[in-house]
C-alpha cells in the first residue's frame, strides 16, 4: 500500500472513480488529484471538478495552468520539427502527456507521495507516456494503474460512481473517446473503429464547418517560432487558438489515419488539428527557403525519429534532447513570413514565403534577362557528375554483361 497517492486527475468517470478505488481497495491511504490544463475546454469549471475529486474521497485536487508552459516548450518544439508520426498525426495526445508527468511529479515530491498513479488502460499508447515519464523524472517514485487492473467496464464505472456517490456526468452509452488539447482533439471509438467506414462529423467541434469564404493570413516566425498573425504580435498559445479557429471555420485539419501503436496494435484514429497543421506546414515551407539543401535533407530524416521518440513516450529521453538540439541548432536563420489560405472545405495551402535569410536568389532562379547563372560552368559539371555511370556503362552496363551461369 501507498501512503500516499498524487493522481493525474481529468474529471472524468475513469479517474474519479479510480481516487475510491485506490482507497476502498487499500492501494492507497490518501489520495491528492493534480488536474493540468494543457487547453482541454472541459476543464473551465473549477469548481465542480474540485468538488467531484473530493466526493470521491480526494484529500485535495491542485489544478495546474500549463497552457502556456505547454505552447511554449512542447507545441513550439514540435512545429520546429515538423513533427508527424508516420507522416500525419502532429502528437496531440503525446505533446500533453509530459506536461502532465511533470506537474504530476512536482506536486508529488510538494505532498510527500511515494506513489503517482494514472488512469489509463492496458492498450493505449497514454500508459507507456505516463510511467516512462514519471521514471524518466523521478525513479523512486511507484506509478500505479489502477484502470489497467480493476477489470471494469464502462457500465461498471459508472454503477461504481453510482454506489459511492460521486457526482460524474458520463453514462453507460459513451459512442466516443475524446483526448482534446491546445494543439488538437483525438476522437476513437464507435463507428470510428471500423477502418471502412467513413468517419463521422458528429464529434468534430474544432472543425465544425462555420464558414465557406476563403481566408488567408500571413504567420511570421522568428528563429522557426511562430510570433505574430498578419503582423500582430502574440504568444505562441494565441497564434494556435487563433488558427484553430481560422483553419477550423472551413473544415480544415482533419485527419483520419490508422496508426502503429506502441502497444503494438494498429488504430483507426481521428483527429483535429488546424491550428497545429497551419503551423507546421508553414513552417516547413519557410524552411524551404532557408535551410541548405544537405541540412534540409538530414533534419527531414531526424524529424521522423523525433515525432517517433515523442509518440512512444520518450520526452525525458538522451536521444529525445541531442536531436533537440539539433532541431534548434538549424533554426538560427529560419525567420520570415509565410501566406497560407484556409478553403472550403478542409483546405489549407501556402500561397507564399519570404524572408531576409532566404537561400534562394532570383538571379540565379530566374529564366528571364535577370538571369546570372553562369550556364557554361555547368557543361563540366555534368561531365564529371555522370563520369562514374558512363564508366561503367562503358565497361559493365547491360550490353556487356553476362548472366551468372548458376
Amino acid at each position: 500500500m501507498a501512503n500516499r497517492v498524487v493522481l493525474a486527475y481529468s474529471g472524468g468517470l475513469d479517474t474519479s472513480v479510480a481516487v475510491r478505488w485506490l482507497l476502498e481497495t487499500q492501494w492507497a491511504k490518501e489520495v491528492i488529484c493534480v488536474a493540468v490544463d494543457v487547453g482541454q475546454s472541459d476543464i473551465e469549471d473549477q469548481a465542480s471538478l474540485k468538488a467531484r475529486a473530493l466526493a470521491a474521497g480526494a484529500l485535495d485536487c491542485v489544478i495546474v495552468d500549463a497552457r502556456e508552459e505547454m505552447a511554449n516548450e512542447f507545441c513550439a518544439a514540435a512545429i520546429v520539427a515538423n513533427a508527424r508520426y508516420e507522416g500525419k498525426y502532429p502528437l496531440v495526445s503525446a505533446l500533453s502527456r509530459p506536461v502532465i508527468v511533470r506537474h504530476l511529479v512536482d506536486q508529488a515530491r510538494k505532498f510527500s507521495a511515494d506513489a503517482v498513479a494514472h488512469g489509463c488502460t492496458g492498450k493505449g499508447n497514454d500508459q507507456v507516456r505516463f510511467e516512462v515519464g514519471v521514471h524518466a523524472l523521478a525513479p523512486d517514485l511507484t506509478v500505479l494503474a489502477p484502470a489497467r487492473n480493476w477489470g471494469m467496464t464502462r457500465a461498471d464505472s459508472v454503477d461504481a460512481a453510482a454506489k459511492w456517490n460521486i457526482p460524474i456526468l458520463a453514462t453507460k452509452e459513451k459512442i466516443y473517446s475524446i483526448d482534446e488539447n491546445l494543439f488538437g482533439r483525438a476522437i476513437e471509438c464507435g463507428e470510428i473503429e471500423d477502418p471502412w467506414a467513413e468517419p463521422p462529423t458528429a464529434p468534430y467541434t474544432l472543425t465544425a464547418i462555420r464558414s465557406t469564404e476563403s481566408k488567408e493570413v500571413i504567420i511570421s516566425f522568428d528563429q522557426g517560432c511562430p510570433t505574430a498573425i498578419d503582423g500582430v504580435a502574440m504568444s505562441v498559445y494565441e497564434i494556435i487558438k487563433t488558427l484553430n479557429d481560422v483553419a477550423g471555420a472551413v473544415g480544415a485539419g482533419r485527419i483520419d489515419m490508422v496508426e502503429n501503436r506502441r502497444v503494438g496494435i494498429k488504430s483507426r484514429e481521428v483527429y483535429e488539428c488546424p491550428g497545429a497543421m497551419a503551423l507546421i506546414v508553414s513552417h516547413s515551407a519557410l524552411e524551404d527557403i532557408c535551410l541548405e539543401r544537405d541540412l534540409a535533407r538530414e533534419k527531414q530524416r531526424l524529424e521522423i525519429r523525433w515525432a517517433e521518440l515523442v509518440y512512444d513516450g520518450m520526452w525525458f529521453s538522451p536521444l529525445k534532447e541531442a536531436l533537440d538540439a539539433f532541431m534548434n541548432e538549424t533554426q538560427g536563420f529560419v525567420t520570415g513570413d509565410v501566406r497560407i489560405r484556409f478553403d472550403h472545405p478542409g483546405l489549407m495551402t501556402v500561397v507564399g514565403r519570404r524572408s531576409d535569410t532566404a537561400l534562394y536568389d532570383h538571379g540565379l532562379a530566374t529564366y528571364d534577362a535577370a538571369d546570372t547563372f553562369q550556364h557554361a560552368d555547368s557543361e563540366g559539371f555534368v561531365k564529371i557528375y555522370g563520369l562514374g555511370v558512363k564508366t561503367w556503362a562503358a565497361r559493365q552496363g547491360a550490353k556487356n554483361a553476362t548472366p551468372p551461369s548458376w
